[in-house]
């Protein structure tokens, strides 16, 4: 896949705000799949569903795809690792536990759900690094992956716990559809919370995307051409993990979208974060837009967007595994 030239990416944008426009006209009611213009201007209920249900929840996917794939960016250029993401790192493994421990133990309060799903993110990356730190065997992809993974496994069986301490007619329902990804509930309200949040931590991440490309180099040589970095590391993964965890606590564990999306972007336009970064804002946008698109027009029900975003991106990464040009590709 060649790289794609300046033009080419004025395209993409324009594609991204074709689908967010388009996205409007989407949905199963009044009838399935299209919406008329002419029913949003002659029907008041449908006006209603559109401004106060569907613009909301497609801004909250454009969004939380944005924050996924810049954070995954971030996690892979921090730690010099191309297969991690927030999943592979204890941080939506920590955000859910924090999430379902507010749920059900909390009162299920808005602000118990995100104070407890930003807690629990940042500790899941803090143990994550601590273990790889102390594993003795093994380079330090390799350490940091079977890091994350225990945390990770860790945080999932007390996810389950309190899945069996939740009651099964409040409680479990609510924490069984969070758990499996989904913006079904997202109101103007959940949007300018995330937007709040998530939007600030974007603008860090794209003023310090020159800086990411020096933050991937070996400590030595980062030493070597500054006096420290490991300031503007932490800053930029508590950047990442706060966003995250702002997105997580309100559309449960999407996966795979942090860690596919990045390698498109990289094979597109290379890997110097300044072109990188931003183009992993647009495809993640346009990817998890795609997927809400079809997880609530396709079928009378809602598909959970997790099981969506999984599947395709699954999909995806083993194309790149089996494609000539090899996936863990430097350069």
């Amino acid at each position: 896949m060649g790289k794609i030239t300046g033009k080419s990416r004025w395209v993409v944008l324009a594609v991204s705000l074709f689908l967010l426009a388009g996205s409007v006209f989407l949905g199963r009611y009044p009838a399935p799949f299209i919406t008329g213009l002419s029913d949003m201007i002659a029907n008041d209920l449908v006006q209603q569903v559109v401004l106060q249900i569907r613009i909301p929840r497609i801004l909250a996917a454009f969004i939380t795809g944005m924050v996924l794939a810049a954070s995954g960016t971030v996690f892979q250029m921090i730690f010099r690792n191309p297969i991690v993401d927030a999943g592979f790192l204890g941080v939506s493994g920590g955000a859910a536990f924090g999430a379902s421990l507010g749920i059900v133990l909390l009162g299920g309060s808005v602000a118990a759900i995100q104070g407890t799903a930003a807690l629990f993110a940042v500790l899941g990356l803090g143990f994550s690094w601590m273990m790889a730190v102390r594993i003795r065997f093994g380079d330090w992809i390799l350490r940091l992956i079977l890091a994350g993974i225990a945390v990770s496994a860790m945080f999932a069986s007390g996810t389950g716990l309190l899945k069996y301490l939740a009651d099964p007619l409040r409680e479990l329902p609510e924490l069984t559809f969070w758990l499996l990804g989904g913006l079904w509930g997202i109101t103007w309200t959940d949007t300018l919370q995330i937007s709040a949040v998530c939007l600030p931590c974007l603008v860090i991440i794209w003023l310090f995307r020159w800086r990411l490309n020096l933050l991937s180099m070996q400590d030595e040589t980062i030493f070597s051409l500054v006096a420290d970095a490991s300031k503007e590391r932490i800053l930029l993964l508590l950047t990442a993990v706060i966003a995250t965890s702002a997105v997580v606590c309100k559309a449960g564990q999407v996966g795979w979208v942090g860690l596919i999306i990045p390698h498109i972007a990289r094979r597109l336009v290379g890997s110097d974060a300044q072109k990188a970064l931003p183009c992993s804002l647009i495809l993640g946008g346009f990817f998890l837009l795609f997927c809400d698109n079809a997880s609530r027009t396709l079928l009378s029900g809602e598909i959970p967007l997790g099981i969506l975003t999984s599947f395709i991106g699954a999909g995806l990464f083993l194309g790149l595994l089996m494609n000539h040009r090899l996936l863990l590709k430097k350069g």
